[in-house]
């Protein structure tokens, strides 16, 4: 373990290593320590990543946005850098982690897009205060609905191991991760294993991840502590979903990025969500588009954001 944690570089070093002078930082905010990176300049864009990443998935996309926006790429509560207190994991709080990010930063309104676990954050920071945000992105995920209650245990078809296998994407991390203290055991000094499974599974170009990369994620997860707290996010999902069920649908326009195979469950959803949406496909990617598809990605949220 704390041989894969030390042979990685700081969050400082891969911010430093980024186009657009970007720096590492950290914020008391909302009773939690949040760390993020900030570079370039312009309206303010925060980015929010998701499991089991942390705000360098977004690297190869920021020195781009970074020439038109000042972008904020954060770690959520639990997430990397940032601290993971025992509670607060439910989209809503985290959400409020955000806007009071926002807010020290001396910003008043923000564009916001997030992946994944991200995602669901923006979503819950753009139905909670609507008057801080400008415009919403979503990247392949939405935000936990009551359509989460309806997965089932078993695969319909055979769930295949890859891309090229696997005729549908089979949620069974959903589970595992609902399970408290085993997970934590079982990937303690491990966390590398399920992250190239999980890229295995969900990447259509297993190269648009890199061998630093993934270094960086399994030492991000490398701990019990980081286990319990990316785990933590997935265990609210009941939460989030009777939080959902009480908002208005957004009112901010919303742009969703999808890959190949949730295109279609985006746009039947979404409209659902929001009162201006529109679901693009971003073609020959998998579940992790900036960095399958970054120069798409870039193009697509410039213009949406513009």
């Amino acid at each position: 373990m704390s041989d894969t944690v030390n042979t990685v570089p700081t969050d400082e070093e891969l911010a430093r290593s980024l186009e657009g002078d970007f720096t590492s930082a950290h914020a008391e905010v909302n009773g939690v320590r949040l760390h993020y990176v900030a570079g370039g300049s312009g309206d303010p864009l925060v980015l929010l990543g998701g499991w089991p990443q942390t705000w360098w998935q977004f690297h190869k996309v920021m020195p781009a946005l970074a020439r038109r926006y000042r972008v904020i790429a954060v770690d959520l509560r639990g997430m990397g850098g940032s601290a993971k207190p025992e509670s607060g994991y439910d989209k809503k709080t985290m959400a409020q982690d955000v806007y009071e990010l926002v807010r020290h930063l001396g910003h008043g309104r923000v564009h916001i897009a997030g992946h994944d676990i991200g995602a669901m954050v923006a979503h819950a920071f753009a139905a909670n205060h609507p008057e801080a945000t400008r415009k919403l992105a979503l990247l392949d995920v939405a935000h936990p609905d009551p359509t989460l209650r309806e997965l089932t245990l078993l695969p319909a078809v055979d769930a295949g191991t890859d891309w090229e296998t696997a005729p549908g994407i089979y949620l069974w991390w959903f589970a595992f991760n609902q399970v408290k203290g085993l997970p934590e055991q079982l990937l303690d000094g491990r966390s590398r294993l399920l992250v190239d499974w999980l890229f295995g599974y969900m990447l259509k170009d297993q190269s648009s991840i890199d061998e630093r990369s993934r270094a960086v994620y399994a030492a991000a997860y490398a701990t019990p502590d980081a286990v319990r707290a990316g785990n933590a996010w997935y265990q609210t999902f009941r939460q989030d979903i009777d939080d959902f069920e009480t908002y208005d649908r957004v009112g901010a326009p919303v742009l969703a990025l999808a890959g190949d195979r949730n295109h279609a469950y985006l746009s039947a959803i979404l409209p659902g969500h929001a009162k201006d949406v529109r679901v693009e496909r971003i073609p020959d990617s998998g579940h992790y588009l900036p960095e399958e598809q970054p120069e798409q990605v870039t193009a697509k949220l410039t213009d949406f954001f513009a």
